[in-house]
């Protein structure tokens, strides 16, 4: 049974967020100095982080006739929601927040980054901006509902949306195991909704960055830190919800929580360098042909299993 945690645990959830997000940064930059042939050392690793502090101290880039609002409220919610879907993941056997819907409020956080980032590409009046965020749109208009299906076969098989109800009954049987397509297609649906690797696609380098083109500064900063802080989150709940949650021999289950995610971090960190970008017009083709099809075969797989009980 999954107990929700102490007050404090509020402070604790980012924290243990920023850190993956931190692993996962260094990671990729000792990926990008191999590739080069670069050496990987430490310090190549640190050194995305010795960016924080010029971009904490950068001024913020001003543009005629930007809704400043509008574009600070679209950067800003990005980063937030992805504090915001970690608060359902449990932790071992403690989440934050025990929801009985946490399934649907991890992916309520996720769509709201759709709004976020869209309004991140409006906001300052700038065309490679705009179409970056109408990018995102389109990119996720392909990936949202094959993604949905995967959440779906999880909580179907469980049949609760609670995600601590998802991980217990994983007991002697992972769902990745009988159900890879959807472990396969959620883990692609963490690599688009944070806009990174071969989903980059808003921020890619023939639209000058596009979402992340106009930005500096603190905004730079927000923007850049959510997309890690959203695959770190993602990983995160890809353990609950198909690798068993904190169960295992030997270990606490906070153990084996924080073990099987670094292992699916890693694994996600290691794809951003080895595929190269999906255009939004290919990827959507393949979903609705594809993935459509096989995640709603996927659905019924388990669904036939409950009935069968």
């Amino acid at each position: 049974m999954t107990e929700t945690a102490a007050w404090w645990s509020l402070l604790a959830a980012p924290a243990l967020l920023l850190a993956g997000a931190v692993l996962a940064v260094a990671g990729d930059a000792l990926l990008a100095a191999r590739d080069a042939g670069r050496p990987t050392t430490v310090r190549t690793a640190m050194r995305p982080l010795l960016e924080v502090p010029r971009l904490l101290a950068a001024q913020p880039r001003r543009l005629p006739a930007a809704d400043r609002l509008l574009w600070r409220l679209g950067v800003v919610s990005v980063p937030v929601a992805a504090v915001l879907s970690a608060l359902v993941i449990p932790f071992g056997g403690t989440a934050v927040a025990d929801l009985s819907v946490g399934v649907v409020w991890f992916n309520a956080m996720e769509v709201v980054t759709w709004g976020g980032l869209w309004l991140a590409g409006w906001g300052p009046n700038a065309a490679f901006s705009l179409i970056g965020g109408y990018r995102f749109v389109a990119q996720g208009l392909a990936y949202e509902l094959p993604l949905m299906f995967a959440l779906l076969s999880a909580a179907t098989a469980a049949e609760s949306l609670r995600v601590g109800d998802i991980a217990q009954a994983q007991h002697g049987l992972w769902f990745a195991v009988w159900m890879p397509i959807a472990f396969a297609v959620y883990l692609a649906g963490v690599l688009a909704f944070s806009f990174l690797g071969p989903f980059r696609y808003p921020a890619g380098e023939d639209i000058a960055a596009g979402v992340l083109g106009e930005t500096s500064g603190v905004d730079r900063l927000l923007l850049e830190a959510g997309r890690w802080l959203w695959l770190t989150s993602g990983a995160a709940m890809a353990v609950p919800l198909f690798l068993g949650g904190g169960s295992g021999p030997g270990l606490p289950g906070w153990a084996w929580s924080s073990l099987k995610t670094l292992a699916v971090l890693a694994v996600l960190v290691w794809v951003l360098r080895r595929m190269p970008v999906v255009r939004a017009d290919r990827y959507v083709e393949f979903a609705w042909v594809v993935l459509v099809p096989l995640t709603l075969v996927q659905v019924l797989v388990p669904a036939l299993v409950v009935l069968g009980r």
